[in-house]
Formats: C-alpha cells, structure tokens, sequence
C-alpha cells in the first residue's frame, strides 16, 4: 500500500474537486455499506476512484473545510475489509493519502471490471454522472452483464513498444504539469493500469493517450481521416473529393487538431438560404460532442481510422466498431456505458478535458442543433461501424422555407426548393409547390411559350 505526503495545495485541490461520473469523495465517518456502494458503483461502470476523509458539498459547503482524515492508517482499516467483501471482489489499489497534521484519508481507485459486482448485501450499483445507482430489475442486470462481456482491445499489451514510449514523451510531460497532485509518470500509468504492472509493458490505452506516434507502435490504423467532398450527393464520386488530411498523434492531440481542421474547412462551405449562398454553421459544441464521443468509443482493435466527410450539406462521422453491449441506436442518449474505460478515465484527467460532461455529450449535440433550428443528427450502425450525419437541413417545415426565400427573392425554382429545405426528390419538391399553390400562397412562372413551369413566385396581393 503506497503513501503519499501531500502538500497543502494538494490538499486544497482535493477539496475543490467536484464529484462526477469518475470521482467521488467521502468523510471518514463513512459506512462500511457507503464504501462498498462506491466501489461497486464504479467498478460496474467505467472505473474511478474515491477518497475517504473528505467530506463532499453537502456535508461541507466550505472546500477549505473538507478535508476529514482519520488520525492512523488503523481506523481507515474498515475501508479496507468492506472492499475484500463485494462479490466478486472489486478490482482495486489503495493509495494513503497524509497531511500535514500527520491525519490520513484512504485514495481507492477502482478499475472498471468485465464482472457484475455486487455489495455484500447482493445490491449492484452503477455510477451514472455523480451518482451511485442501484440496478434493480432482472433486465437491467442482465443488459449490464452482457454489456460488460467482452474484453477490451484497450488492455492488451503492445509487444513492440517499450515503457519509456509512453513515459518518456512531450505528450505525458504536458499532462503531468497540470495534474494534480503531482505524479511521476511511472505512478500515474501504473496507478491507470496504462501498463503491465509487473514488467512496465504498455497496455494500448497507455500508447494510444501518451506516445507522441502511435503509429508506428500499433499493428492497427488508429488516426481521424477528415475528407471535404464538393457535392450533397449521398454516394460522391471521386472527382468531388477536393481536400483531405489525416491526423495522427496522441488521442488529446487528435481531438483538437482534428476539430481545428473540420473548421477551417467549413469556411470554404456556402449551402442556399432565404438570401442566397450563405457559409454553413452548425453549433461548434455538435462537432465537437460527436467528434469526442468517436475517438473514445470506437473499437480500436479495428484497423481503420475515424472518417469525417464533409459535403456541402452535411457532415458525416463515422466511427469503427459496433455499438458496445446492449447500446442501440435508439437507446444512445441514454446509455452510459464504453468499451474504453481507461480511455474515457483518463482523457477525463486532462486539465480541460474534452469529455467533462460525462454521459451528456450526446445529449448536449442534439440539444444545440434544436437550439440553432437544424434537424438532429441521425445516428446508424452498420455491418462494423457507427455513423452520425449531422445535416444541414433547417427544422422550417418545406412550405415555410420556401416563403422565408421568397421573402428575399422574386422567384424560387425546383433546385433552389430542394437546397434550402434537403428534399432529394424533384417530384417531392413539386408536391410542395403545388400546396402552397392550393393555398393561393404562390403562382408558377411560365417559360416563354407558356408550355412548362420554370419557377414560382408569391401570389399577387393586389388580386
């Protein structure tokens, strides 16, 4: 069991961090029940860690305040006999954390495990934000057992690469200069199980997060290829593909630089709005939320990279690997469960991580496309992917779209309909005009010798 002297900066940054889906806290006078609801709260999720002897917001409104540690390692001992009595045993290391005034807390961090835990009174609990929740129907125990099934790619040992790849490197330095409380690199992998405990061998997690190429040390395409594609055909062809870059690097690094190319490349996208040819904006935070939510969940043990496609009313993400466990397509927005959990930990430690709202990203990228007045994005699950387009396509009904552009244009023909409100079909498009024909609202413009429709215009008021 390691101890750990911690500084009173330390020991104000304890007190000052909030609980979430990946921390927890709690006073010393605890029950031996309360460890074990934790525990297994966390090792039936995603893993996590909680620390006894620091009492949390509702107990101490004050963070200056929080720390509770008990006076020797001897009374934090019922912390350690409640974790040896979940069933199965939860996967977990112990860290004693002192003081100052010589008081301890006990620091547990909990790997997320391929069992259902219970506690000893046979409850499963399941951390979901900042709760520990119990799982009580036989469906939903069920649901998180085969959920929880299947090994991930994410702990195997890679051959090739050696400790120093992922201790050695800008990308671990970076991190570990905002961390807190502060952490050599070989505590901090082994404490995340990034590497073999025994023999330092990285784990793929370890080399995906902090090699500064892990490229060449993974037998597996592993990088976000973005693409910028010239039409909204649903099958372009080749000579529509007008840019394209790959990024590779450090999954923090792929995060930003990827995000940072998908915006430079809108710039250059103009989609038809009620004034004409406008630049394409869709809420940063979609992008952003889908993008993250990629990188974190896709199966890494498929050769494949993440590909973004970018076409002129839409963007596509689409991700490698099925959806995990018991996760459907219609249940997405609900579901908090990854294939990833050491990567999904671990990038949740960055000082600003790109997944702080644990569980919400989804939920935050459907909210902001409503907010900006765009149809939601439409996720799909293929033969071994998942694809989320996010369109383009205004939440107006068809008929209001095609007034708003009349408001700005004397007349709208069948192609400029099918722009501004994505219908794909010209006879669709024609229903639409014909509507708004019944309801006296437009009138068609003729070609020259009357024969064919060419165009429609608003009705003439002064009939």
């Amino acid at each position: 069991m390691k101890e750990r002297e911690l500084s009173e900066n330390e020991v104000s940054d304890f007190g000052q961090r909030e609980e979430s889906h990946f921390f927890d806290n709690k006073s010393s006078a605890i029950s031996g029940k309360g460890v074990q609801k934790i525990a297994v709260a966390f090792a039936n999720a995603d893993g996590g860690e909680f620390v006894v002897g620091i009492k949390d917001a509702k107990e101490e409104p004050n963070p200056a305040a929080r720390w509770d540690g008990a006076q020797a390692v001897e009374d934090l001992n019922f912390v350690f006999q409640n974790l040896l009595q979940t069933s199965p045993q939860v996967p977990h290391q112990v860290e004693i954390l002192r003081r100052g005034d010589r008081t301890v807390a006990a620091r547990v961090y909990v790997e997320k495990s391929e069992s259902v835990h219970r506690t000893s009174a046979g409850i499963v609990y399941v951390r979901r934000g900042a709760q520990s929740l119990p799982v009580t129907s036989h469906d939903e125990i069920q649901a998180l057992s085969y959920a929880k099934g299947e090994s991930s790619y994410e702990d195997t040992i890679v051959s090739c690469a050696t400790a120093e790849d992922i201790f050695e490197t800008d990308e671990m330095r970076s991190f570990l200069n905002d961390y807190s409380p502060a952490s050599d690199p070989i505590d901090f992998t082994i404490n995340q199980n990034l590497v073999d405990r025994r023999s330092y061998d990285p784990r793929t997690a370890g080399v995906l997060l902090f090699s500064d190429n892990p490229v060449p040390l993974l037998p597996r395409r592993c990088g976000i290829k973005i693409s910028r594609y010239e039409t909204d055909l649903e099958t372009p062809e080749r000579e529509h593909l007008k840019d394209q870059h790959t990024i590779e690097g450090p999954l923090y690094r792929q995060i930003h630089i990827a995000a940072g190319t998908i915006t430079n490349m809108m710039e250059a996208v103009r989609v038809m709005g009620p004034a004409g040819l406008v630049a394409a904006k869709y809420p940063p935070e979609t992008i952003w939320e889908i993008l993250v939510n990629a990188v974190i969940h896709r199966d890494y043990s498929i050769s494949d990279d993440i590909h973004v496609l970018i076409y002129n009313n839409r963007i596509e993400i689409i991700s490698p690997g099925r959806l995990p466990g018991y996760v459907t397509v219609e249940n997405i927005l609900d579901s908090r469960f990854s294939r990833k959990s050491k990567i999904v930990r671990t990038l949740n430690k960055y000082k600003n991580a790109p997944n702080r709202d644990m569980g919400e990203g989804l939920n935050t990228a459907f909210q902001r496309m409503e907010e900006f007045r765009l149809e939601a994005p439409r996720i799909s699950e293929r033969n071994n992917s998942v694809s989320v387009v996010i369109p383009h396509t205004p939440l107006a009904s068809p008929q209001e779209r095609v007034m708003e552009f009349l408001e700005h244009n004397k007349t709208i023909k069948n192609r400029q309909g099918r722009e501004i409100t994505g219908i794909k079909s010209e006879n669709s498009m024609k229903r639409v005009f014909y509507d708004l024909r019944d309801k006296n609202m437009i009138e068609p413009v003729y070609s020259a010798n009357g024969r064919r429709i060419v165009a429609w215009k608003k009705c003439d008021e002064r009939r």
